[in-house]
């Protein structure tokens, strides 16, 4: 998904527009989440930029993702760039401590 949301609306206030995100945010990875894996992987992994525009947008954790997009709307611009991919991931084992 890669999508730019707009933070300004002549009757609705920019929290409201940004909760607004966070629930299609939200809406998007849980549907993602339940597509079927490929053979071989074990979870769904995303990439997530956030950012004024695409230009200056950095890569953003998913657990991040919700902060990230509020602090958009403190940065002062007029619009929020949100990119998010998804890629199917295959979890590493922890290595055995010794002792």
């Amino acid at each position: 998904m890669k999508k730019t949301f707009p933070l300004t609306h002549p009757k609705k206030k920019p929290e409201r527009l940004v909760d607004a995100i966070r629930s299609e945010v939200n809406k998007y990875l849980k549907r993602e989440r339940k597509k079927t894996l490929p053979d071989g992987t074990d979870y769904w992994d995303f990439d997530c930029k956030v950012g004024v525009d695409a230009e200056s947008a950095p890569d953003v954790h998913v657990s991040a993702l919700s902060k990230a997009i509020g602090d958009t709307l403190g940065a002062g611009g007029d619009t929020c760039y949100l990119e998010i991919l998804s890629k199917p991931c295959k979890r590493m084992k922890k290595p055995a401590s010794a002792g």
